[in-house]
């Protein structure tokens, strides 16, 4: 993948939607709902403040993450589908 984040953001390749519950019942792909976790797959440098240092991002590539229903900026690189997003909008990491 040829994109690297700017600054305090990330690209996250969100996990796919179920496809059976848990009791067996295939749910159709109008009735899925958009995940909120998937994996880092780029991390930007970190926050510059205003004295001028950089402060590192806690999330590394490789990380499984949790992030609101509707954050981030949804693209398509080669076909796949990433969000782009600052490190503020997830909300914890999968450990």
């Amino acid at each position: 993948m040829n994109l690297s984040p700017l600054h305090d953001r990330v690209i996250i390749k969100p996990s796919q939607p179920e496809e059976v519950t848990k009791g067996g019942i295939i749910i159709p792909d109008t009735a899925k709902e958009k995940p909120m976790q998937g994996e880092v797959i780029a991390v930007g440098p970190g926050k510059m403040t205003e004295e001028g240092k950089l402060i590192p991002l806690t999330v590394k590539v490789g990380d499984k993450v949790l992030y609101g229903k509707y954050s981030g900026t949804e693209v398509e690189i080669n076909g796949e589908q990433f969000l782009i997003m600052r490190e503020a909008d997830i909300l914890a990491i999968i450990k």
